[in-house]
């Protein structure tokens, strides 16, 4: 397993005196992430850009995620591990979900104490902790350690929003009657709330979970939000008025499909899963015009059921364009024998996982049919592709909301009443974003957003800026101390 840099420790096992640790970086941020895919990723990439402003990162993984990944070796971020009380299955290793978060939480926080200590007494004085909003424990071991506190929230601030007035008693539980007004948003459907909500019941660990975010955050010494000011501009300026003056840092994205200022940054460095993407895809999606092909993806978490993949895939042929469909090994079997055997191979290819940013980025791709999952919006946003939204569960109908009617860079496909997106709803869907009037104005939309994604990065732009000010309030508070 490749292992992320870990310089000051190799220094110690060679005897070498280390410099103080104000000599070496501006300040230390020490991040933890909840041990999934889609939270590393944001909270690595932002470690970088720290760290391309002349701070220290470490990244806190769990026991089992540093086993299970695939690392680039090259990455700047030290790399320190905890244990969740599973560390040799994670969260698979548990009996529920519930007895997996209590146990995160009583084992998570002994071992982020203890890491605080260790990096204290070695002189890589840890200034910060940024941590998951999906971990607020972590809060207090900071400010039991004397740190400061700052909480990364990985969901939009639309989401959040709607979290944080069920979790303070504002939005009463269950919903009832018609649409839903929630301030800084617009007007929601039930179904358009994060499932947890408008679903009250469904996964009750997760409810807690995200609701619980909130629960200290008043707390803080930082509010992080990984999205960008002019995504969600009236739902940020009305929480920063009314809650707290939150930072929109993101996209968090690697610098070379955004701003290019760190031409090293190409990737996300940390893989859970092994992708597939080979020299074969790439040439198959050679020989399609450009803004053709049907990207499918839903993401390393959701599972569709059997019924579902057989009207998506009989959807996709029927729509008549070329499609590029992620189906991990595991969901492999639930695969129709009809009508994916009887496509041609020219315009079918069915991946188990794969570099999604370069496939974004092929000038073949025209629609990217996704679970809505807020990474996969975000990568589609910044990188110009129209989406055909189908959400799942969580956050996704509410991602899924803004893609349609708010960014206007996508159509939802509407389920029936058993929840089952007919293939007919699939045709209709590719068809409207790869053709017509309404896929022209999409595609612009997405253009647009794209241009302003990478503007909000890039040097003096709004989550730049952003950034800038809170290394500068790092730094500071570190040179006094």
């Amino acid at each position: 397993m490749a292992h992320l840099q870990e310089n000051n420790s190799r220094e110690r096992e060679r005897g070498e005196p280390m410099e103080p640790t104000s000599k070496l970086y501006r300040a230390h941020v020490l991040v933890l992430p909840c041990p999934g895919q889609g939270h590393i990723n944001p909270m690595l990439q932002f470690s970088k850009r720290l760290v391309s402003k002349g701070l220290k990162a470490t990244l806190a993984l769990t026991v089992h995620i540093a086993k299970s990944m695939h690392a680039d070796p090259s990455s700047s971020i030290d790399l320190e591990t905890i244990s969740d009380g599973h560390d040799l299955g994670g969260l698979a290793e548990a009996k529920s979900i519930q007895d997996y978060l209590t146990c995160f939480q009583t084992v998570g926080s002994r071992g982020l104490l203890e890491l605080i200590h260790k990096l204290d007494r070695s002189g890589q004085l840890v200034d910060t902790v940024i941590y998951d909003g999906f971990l607020p424990w972590a809060l207090d071991v900071a400010k039991q350690c004397d740190k400061l506190g700052v909480v990364f929230f990985t969901q939009t601030c639309a989401v959040n929003n709607i979290y944080y007035h069920v979790q303070r008693g504002l939005l009463p539980l269950p919903l009832s009657g018609g649409s839903v007004e929630v301030p800084g948003l617009p007007p929601l459907e039930p179904s358009e709330m994060p499932s947890f909500v408008c679903k009250l019941g469904t996964y009750p660990a997760f409810y807690v979970l995200v609701i619980n975010q909130f629960m200290n955050v008043d707390e803080a010494d930082f509010v992080l939000c990984d999205t960008f000011y002019e995504l969600e501009k009236e739902v940020v300026d009305w929480m920063s008025a009314n809650l707290w003056p939150l930072k929109t840092i993101g996209p968090t994205l690697p610098s070379l499909y955004l701003d290019k200022r760190h031409p090293n940054d190409a990737a996300y460095g940390i893989n859970l899963f092994t992708p597939t993407t080979t020299s074969t895809v790439f040439t198959w999606l050679r020989h399609h015009p450009p803004h053709s092909v049907v990207y499918v993806s839903f993401g390393s978490i959701a599972e569709l059921d059997p019924s579902q993949f057989s009207e998506l895939a009989r959807g996709l042929a029927l729509a008549g364009h070329p499609f590029l469909w992620i189906v991990p090994s595991s969901e492999q079997h639930k695969l129709p024998r009809d009508p994916t055997d009887s496509i041609p191979s020219k315009e079918a290819f069915i991946l188990p996982w794969c570099d999604q940013l370069e496939i974004l980025t092929n000038d073949s791709i025209g629609c990217f049919v996704t679970h809505c999952g807020l990474n996969s919006v975000i990568e589609a946003i910044c990188l110009g592709v129209p989406m055909v939204a189908m959400p799942q569960w969580t956050d996704q109908g509410t991602n899924a909301k803004f893609v349609e009617d708010v960014w206007r860079v996508g159509v939802r496909a509407r389920a029936d009443e058993a929840g089952l997106v007919s293939r007919e709803e699939v045709e209709r869907c590719v068809r409207e974003v790869l053709g017509g009037e309404r896929g022209r104005e999409m595609a612009n939309s997405a253009r647009r957003w794209m241009a302003a994604a990478k503007a909000s990065i890039s040097e003096g732009g709004s989550s730049d800026r952003n950034i800038d000010d809170f290394v500068a309030k790092l730094a500071t508070r570190s040179s006094v101390e």
